[in-house]
């Protein structure tokens, strides 16, 4: 009686156990798979945590400093935010409206220009950590000083040469084309100035590509999904719609600065 009574019992059990080795052998294939290994990789950097984190410093920090260089050279913000995320001409117009000046002149102590520069310096210096720790490479001192500088400099001019761009070519598929090699040259510099000249270029190459492709692939999937989100947004909610939109793409753009530099040292 006794062991028919407990024969259920060892059925749910045995099943039960089975059931559990079967999830744990599934997950130590995945683990060992390509895929694997590279959500493994992304989890030890905390790679979530640090898009956040660029993401509030670039909407807090590195906006100001990019509407004010913008005004300066006569220019708006907005069409830098545009071609950045690829988007049509009416959600162009409401992120346009975020950027609008409430006056002509703009006034610029001396303290307030260090105060800009130092916020945008704070999200290059973020960058250039996270590179440091993606790559293993030690730095410090002046070198990153100067290093993040010129990333800033070379940012600025990506932006710049990326408008035109969208004025000169008006085929979707040259200038996604042309976009993409451009992208290549931004992100290779971009990875050897902020590690300092610590990595060879050809080491370099491959997470600039990896990059590169991510950071198309986004622009693509933004000038889909965005430019109709952005849109939806902005009548639902107001300009606070546009900038949970953008705050999306800022916590993308931290992703697939992770990825990039992962995939392309795994694949070398």
């Amino acid at each position: 009686m006794g062991d028919g009574s407990n024969a259920p019992h060892r059925r749910r059990h045995s099943r039960w156990w089975r059931a559990d080795q079967q999830w744990r052998a599934a997950g130590r294939r995945f683990e060992g798979s390509g895929v694997g290994l590279l959500w493994g990789r992304l989890s030890a950097v905390d790679f979530f945590g640090h898009s956040f984190q660029l993401a509030s410093l670039a909407f807090l920090c590195f906006f100001p400093f990019l509407i004010i260089i913008t005004a300066a050279a006569g220019r708006g913000a907005a069409m830098a935010v545009v071609s950045w995320l690829g988007l049509n001409q009416q959600a162009a117009q409401a992120v346009a409206s975020l950027f609008v000046p409430a006056t002509t002149s703009y006034p610029l102590t001396g303290t307030s220009a260090v105060l800009l520069l130092l916020g945008a310096m704070a999200v290059a210096g973020t960058l250039q950590s996270w590179y440091r720790m993606l790559f293993n490479v030690l730095g410090g001192g002046w070198r990153n000083t100067a290093a993040q500088l010129a990333w800033l400099a070379g940012l600025l001019a990506y932006s710049a040469a990326q408008a035109a761009l969208g004025r000169a070519f008006g085929g979707w598929l040259l200038t996604s084309l042309i976009g993409f090699l451009w992208a290549v040259v931004f992100w290779w510099g971009s990875l050897y100035i902020l590690l300092a000249g610590t990595v060879a270029w050809r080491a370099l190459f491959l997470p600039a590509l990896v990059t590169s492709v991510c950071w198309t692939g986004l622009g693509v999937f933004s000038a889909r999904y965005f430019s109709a989100t952005i849109v939806a947004n902005e009548q639902k909610f107001g300009p606070i719609g546009v900038v949970m939109v953008l705050l999306s793409w800022l916590v993308a753009v931290g992703v697939i600065i992770h990825l990039g530099a992962i995939v392309g040292r795994m694949l070398r």
